[in-house]
């Protein structure tokens, strides 16, 4: 196929694109945010989480605009590109890419340690391999499989959150809730960013399957905006339902004392249900909210890579089409290449913080790209206007700058990591790419 005939097959309903919205993220609810308390306590947790809330309202609003705008698989990618020009576009996009491939890495990590309650003579490791061989594939065989395979775990997970709120809000306690909010000082609000921002991480993902989309300009819109209502108030729900039961210490050190992977299932020994049913039936569901963030990221991932190697940014077999299956084969297995790499790392809180670094670069071109197209093309056609312009993406976008401040303060590392691949990166381009 030639690359002016190559096509993502259009298989999306608005309904699929929920699923896909909420799925993304929902794994952020299972675990990884717990991390985030052992920065800053109750208190600091729930102040960065409510900045971070205010930043993803602003951000939805306005990226729903320009994925409804330029529907093209992307994402951030395509919209920088068309603002800033071919350098903004790459450095856009390849923020993106670090984005969508070190989340899922960070997920399979926690589908390990989930699936090791039921099965503990499986090592965790070898578990997160195979599902990134075995989801990998799956997403190889077609995005429409694909993405109603993600309606249901994703149905499912959202059923075990509220089955387990309204298992262990009977027994909140407010004593255990506000005990030590603070434990590093008002610095902890800060360090706990990137972790408040793992509750919402990857639901921009629903822009890289536009052009999927049976009619993006309006399911588009309502998939970005009802995934992200239901995704708040489960947040809101779990992280109240979970510290609630015995302090923020309860859901985040295991018995050996170490930071767990498991929160929800920590929370629930704590009043009892270790051997009741329902622990296990919360701890299965819990597989099911990883599986659908997981399998909804490697599909995102898949198709910004695509995208950007598909106009020069990269090796070219990655931005072609398989001619049987009509997905972005070649970029799926790569990536997959890539997220075992950072998996046997083993390190779930520094791949998370890289993730974050990815995503709020992200999220800054995107809102800068969304004022200059305002500015520089007034007549594009824009199907949904996000409301409070011009002052949610400033907000926005002040939001996303100074907590990538934070970020880089708190984790001067990780920083470098990340400065260095987007620098070399975007210097290999420089040298082969014309």
């Amino acid at each position: 196929m030639s690359p002016e005939t190559q096509q993502l097959k259009k298989s999306l309903t608005p309904t699929l694109l929920w699923g896909l919205g909420v799925g993304y993220v929902i794994s952020g609810m299972y675990f990884g945010w717990n991390l985030g308390l052992q920065q800053g306590g109750t208190l600091g947790m729930a102040l960065a989480t409510m900045l971070v809330i205010a930043m993803y309202i602003g951000f939805t609003l306005s990226y729903a605009e320009l994925a409804c705008a330029i529907p093209k698989a992307g994402g951030a990618f395509d919209y920088a590109s068309r603002a800033i020009g071919p350098r903004g576009g790459f450095l856009a996009g390849m923020a993106q890419n670090i984005e969508f491939l070190f989340a899922p890495p960070a997920i399979a990590a926690g589908i390990g340690a989930y699936v090791s309650l039921f099965v503990p003579a499986l090592p965790p490791l070898a578990i997160a391999v195979g599902v990134y061989i075995l989801f990998t594939i799956l997403n190889i065989l077609g995005t429409s499989v694909a993405a109603k395979f993600e309606l249901f775990v994703t149905v499912v997970a959202v059923v075990g959150l509220i089955l387990f709120s309204g298992i262990t809000l009977p027994d909140f306690s407010t004593e255990a809730f506000t005990a030590n909010p603070l434990p590093h000082g008002w610095g902890g609000v800060f360090a706990a960013i990137p972790f408040a921002i793992w509750f919402f991480l990857g639901i921009e993902g629903l822009a890289n399957v536009a052009e999927e989309s049976l009619n993006p300009q309006l399911d588009l819109t309502r998939g970005f905006l009802y995934a992200m209502a239901t995704l708040v108030l489960l947040c809101a729900f779990t992280f109240v339902a979970a510290v609630g039961v015995s302090g923020w210490e309860g859901v985040v050190f295991d018995e050996a004392g170490l930071a767990s992977d498991s929160p929800l299932p920590l929370a629930l020994q704590k009043i009892g249900t270790e051997k009741h049913p329902l622990y296990s039936l919360i701890i299965g569901f819990g597989i099911f909210g990883l599986v659908a963030s997981f399998h909804g990221l490697l599909l995102a991932a898949g198709r910004s890579t695509y995208e950007f190697c598909r106009l020069g940014n990269g090796p070219a077999m990655l931005g072609k089409i398989h001619p049987r299956y009509q997905t972005p084969a070649s970029a799926l297995l790569i990536n997959m290449l890539i997220g075992l790499a950072a998996l046997l790392t083993q390190s779930t809180a520094e791949i998370i913080i890289l993730s974050a670094f990815g995503a709020l670069t992200m999220y800054s071109f995107s809102l800068v790209s969304f004022i200059i197209l305002r500015k520089k093309e007034p007549d594009l056609p824009r199907p949904f206007h996000t409301p409070g312009y011009p002052g949610v993406p400033w907000l926005t976008l002040g939001i996303a700058l100074v907590s990538l401040v934070a970020l880089t303060i708190y984790n001067p590392v990780s920083a470098l990591l990340f400065a260095g691949v987007m620098g070399g990166s975007y210097g290999l381009k420089a040298l082969f790419v014309k």
